[in-house]
């Protein structure tokens, strides 16, 4: 396949994933959001529950974006570095995000920093946005789709501990991003948390562990209690969907970490809303592909 044509099929796919990703939800965040309501017994909270499954049906009738805010388009790639495309991948995400924007349609929300200008087209200076990592020895390409809408991003911080804090002072500071701003951000919420060196790879991280599917656990012990120990005290505080209190506040707490320097503790803390529009696609090296993150999807 010449490398025009490649690029062609790349923008179908990413552009049709794309918008697929706007209107339906992610399996696992379905399920989560039926058995929170089943677990429900505040009758307003139920009632909102409702609301959001007749949100999610109406979406898939009428092909429309399941929430109005459609957010600033990011991509993370896991690219093989023998990828026979990988030159002409960055091209291609961004005339499918200008595709998408135009078929789905979805909310023109790339404003040009600085000059307060609306782009009208979801793309502008470094968006849609690109987290690469690249594989050595693959060929395939793994592409997490997300919509970074206005209110879940709202909550998002990232600090540097002294090592004196410990991991009592990681917990703290979710506590106090997640009770502070969380409200702002349509809960029940899916909390990323990123504990590394410093705060830019902390908050990396904590973007990250957003593409991780809701349940998921941490590859080491510890951090997988301490997720779950966070999500059970979260829920305790009882913000319930929409704020609006309820049994639960949280979807799931994921942890993504790196090795630190001795002497510091990075977190940050991301959320994604109830509607946490991501999706995951792999593709392979003949450009044939799978939708990994909803069941059953046809593009």
């Amino acid at each position: 396949m010449d490398k025009n044509t490649a690029s062609r099929t790349l923008t179908d796919v990413m552009a049709k994933f794309t918008a697929y990703v706007g209107k339906h939800l992610p399996t696992d965040v379905r399920e989560k959001l039926a058995e929170l309501r089943a677990a429900e017994t505040n009758v307003l909270a139920s009632t909102v529950y409702d609301s959001m499954a007749e949100n999610q049906e109406l979406a898939d009738k009428l092909d429309r974006p399941s929430c109005q805010d459609t957010g600033v388009i990011q991509y993370f790639i896991t690219a093989g570095a023998d990828f026979p495309f990988l030159g002409e991948l960055e091209g291609a995400l961004r005339n499918a995000t200008l595709e998408a924007t135009k078929n789905a349609p979805l909310r023109h929300n790339a404003v040009e920093t600085f000059d307060e200008k609306n782009t009208g087209t979801n793309t502008g200076d470094r968006i849609p946005w690109l987290d690469w990592d690249i594989v050595p020895g693959d060929d395939g390409l793994l592409i997490d789709v997300y919509m970074a809408g206005g209110g879940c991003t709202l909550p998002g911080a990232a600090t540097v501990l002294m090592p004196g804090e410990g991991y009592e002072g990681v917990t703290d500071f979710v506590f106090n991003v997640i009770t502070n701003r969380g409200v702002n951000a349509c809960p029940p919420l899916l909390v990323g948390v990123g504990v590394s060196t410093a705060a830019e790879t902390a908050a990396r991280l904590s973007k990250k562990a957003l593409m991780r599917t809701v349940g998921s656990k941490h590859r080491n012990p510890k951090a997988a209690k301490m997720e779950q120990l966070l999500e059970d005290g979260l829920n305790e505080v009882g913000i319930g969907p929409q704020g609006l209190t309820g049994q639960a506040s949280v979807m799931g707490v994921n942890i993504e970490s790196s090795a630190r320097h001795p002497s510091t503790i990075g977190v940050a803390v991301s959320t994604g809303c109830w509607a946490h529009r991501r999706g995951k696609i792999r593709i392979a090296a003949d450009l044939s592909y799978e939708i990994l993150s909803h069941k059953g999807a046809v593009l």
